[in-house]
Protein backbone atom coordinates (compact mmCIF):
# COMPACT_ATOMS: atom_id res chain seq x y z
CA UNK A 1 0.00 0.00 0.00
CA UNK A 2 1.34 3.44 -0.87
CA UNK A 3 1.31 5.73 2.17
CA UNK A 4 3.00 9.13 2.29
CA UNK A 5 4.96 8.53 -0.92
CA UNK A 6 6.34 5.11 0.01
CA UNK A 7 5.13 1.54 -0.32
CA UNK A 8 4.31 -0.11 3.01
CA UNK A 9 3.65 -3.86 3.32
CA UNK A 10 0.56 -4.43 5.47
CA UNK A 11 -0.53 -8.06 5.16
CA UNK A 12 -0.46 -11.18 3.02
CA UNK A 13 -3.04 -11.44 0.23
CA UNK A 14 -4.20 -14.74 1.76
CA UNK A 15 -5.03 -12.87 5.00
CA UNK A 16 -7.79 -11.00 3.14
CA UNK A 17 -10.98 -13.02 2.93
CA UNK A 18 -13.01 -12.50 -0.26
CA UNK A 19 -16.06 -10.37 0.47
CA UNK A 20 -14.81 -9.20 3.86
CA UNK A 21 -12.92 -6.21 5.19
CA UNK A 22 -9.86 -6.02 7.42
CA UNK A 23 -8.62 -3.02 9.37
CA UNK A 24 -4.88 -2.29 9.43
CA UNK A 25 -2.93 0.40 11.24
CA UNK A 26 -0.37 2.26 9.11
CA UNK A 27 1.53 5.25 10.50
CA UNK A 28 -1.11 5.65 13.21
CA UNK A 29 -3.99 5.69 10.74
CA UNK A 30 -6.71 3.02 10.44
CA UNK A 31 -7.19 1.77 6.89
CA UNK A 32 -9.86 -0.67 5.71
CA UNK A 33 -8.66 -3.29 3.21
CA UNK A 34 -11.11 -5.22 1.07
CA UNK A 35 -10.67 -8.14 -1.30
CA UNK A 36 -13.70 -8.61 -3.50
CA UNK A 37 -14.79 -11.98 -4.84
CA UNK A 38 -13.03 -11.25 -8.15
CA UNK A 39 -9.74 -10.93 -6.23
CA UNK A 40 -9.30 -7.14 -6.51
CA UNK A 41 -7.95 -5.38 -3.39
CA UNK A 42 -9.01 -1.88 -2.29
CA UNK A 43 -7.83 0.38 0.55
CA UNK A 44 -9.97 3.18 2.01
CA UNK A 45 -10.15 5.04 5.29
CA UNK A 46 -11.72 3.05 8.10
CA UNK A 47 -13.39 6.08 9.71
CA UNK A 48 -17.05 6.55 8.81
CA UNK A 49 -17.32 10.29 8.01
CA UNK A 50 -20.93 10.47 9.23
CA UNK A 51 -20.59 8.79 12.64
CA UNK A 52 -16.85 9.19 13.28
CA UNK A 53 -16.61 5.49 14.20
CA UNK A 54 -13.79 3.32 12.84
CA UNK A 55 -16.13 0.76 11.24
CA UNK A 56 -15.83 0.85 7.43
CA UNK A 57 -13.86 -2.44 7.46
CA UNK A 58 -17.02 -4.09 8.84
CA UNK A 59 -19.16 -2.81 5.97
CA UNK A 60 -20.83 -4.89 3.29
CA UNK A 61 -19.23 -5.22 -0.14
CA UNK A 62 -21.37 -4.92 -3.19
CA UNK A 63 -21.84 -2.87 -6.32
CA UNK A 64 -24.03 -0.18 -7.77
CA UNK A 65 -24.01 -1.03 -11.44
CA UNK A 66 -20.35 -1.29 -12.42
CA UNK A 67 -19.14 0.58 -9.29
CA UNK A 68 -17.66 -1.57 -6.49
CA UNK A 69 -18.90 -0.23 -3.16
CA UNK A 70 -18.69 -0.73 0.57
CA UNK A 71 -21.85 0.01 2.57
CA UNK A 72 -21.16 1.60 5.93
CA UNK A 73 -22.52 -0.46 8.83
CA UNK A 74 -23.56 2.72 10.68
CA UNK A 75 -25.96 4.72 8.48
CA UNK A 76 -25.75 2.61 5.31
CA UNK A 77 -24.10 5.10 2.94
CA UNK A 78 -22.40 3.54 -0.09
CA UNK A 79 -18.78 4.47 -0.86
CA UNK A 80 -17.02 3.84 -4.18
CA UNK A 81 -14.03 1.62 -3.35
CA UNK A 82 -12.04 3.04 -6.28
CA UNK A 83 -12.40 6.74 -5.49
CA UNK A 84 -13.77 6.91 -1.92
CA UNK A 85 -16.71 9.03 -3.11
CA UNK A 86 -19.92 8.71 -1.14
CA UNK A 87 -22.63 7.80 -3.63
CA UNK A 88 -25.41 8.99 -1.32
CA UNK A 89 -24.03 12.34 -0.12
CA UNK A 90 -21.36 14.23 -2.06
CA UNK A 91 -19.76 15.99 0.89
CA UNK A 92 -18.18 13.02 2.67
CA UNK A 93 -15.62 10.97 0.72
CA UNK A 94 -13.29 8.37 2.22
CA UNK A 95 -9.55 8.69 1.70
CA UNK A 96 -8.19 6.10 -0.75
CA UNK A 97 -4.76 4.44 -1.01
CA UNK A 98 -3.13 2.69 -3.94
CA UNK A 99 -2.59 -1.03 -3.46
CA UNK A 100 0.22 -3.08 -4.98
CA UNK A 101 0.31 -6.86 -4.75
CA UNK A 102 3.75 -8.42 -4.54
CA UNK A 103 5.07 -11.95 -4.48
CA UNK A 104 5.50 -13.36 -0.98
CA UNK A 105 9.05 -13.27 0.34
CA UNK A 106 11.09 -16.47 0.22
CA UNK A 107 11.37 -18.30 3.54
CA UNK A 108 14.48 -17.36 5.45
CA UNK A 109 16.67 -19.31 7.85
CA UNK A 110 14.76 -17.92 10.83
CA UNK A 111 11.43 -19.40 9.72
CA UNK A 112 10.31 -22.42 11.70
CA UNK A 113 8.63 -25.40 10.03
CA UNK A 114 8.41 -29.05 10.94
CA UNK A 115 10.90 -31.28 9.10
CA UNK A 116 8.08 -33.12 7.30
CA UNK A 117 6.72 -29.93 5.77
CA UNK A 118 3.29 -30.70 7.25
CA UNK A 119 1.40 -28.27 9.44
CA UNK A 120 2.14 -28.26 13.15
CA UNK A 121 -0.30 -30.19 15.28
CA UNK A 122 -1.94 -28.12 18.00
CA UNK A 123 -0.64 -29.01 21.45
CA UNK A 124 -4.18 -29.81 22.58
CA UNK A 125 -4.81 -32.27 19.73
CA UNK A 126 -5.95 -35.74 20.73
CA UNK A 127 -3.89 -38.68 19.50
Amino acid sequence: MRVQGRWTPVCAYSDLLPGRGTAVLVDGRQIALFRNRAGRVYAVGNRDPFSGAQVISRGLLGSRGPVPVVISPMYKQAFDLRTGACLDEESAPLPVWRVRLTAPPAPCAGDVAPPTGNAHRPETARS
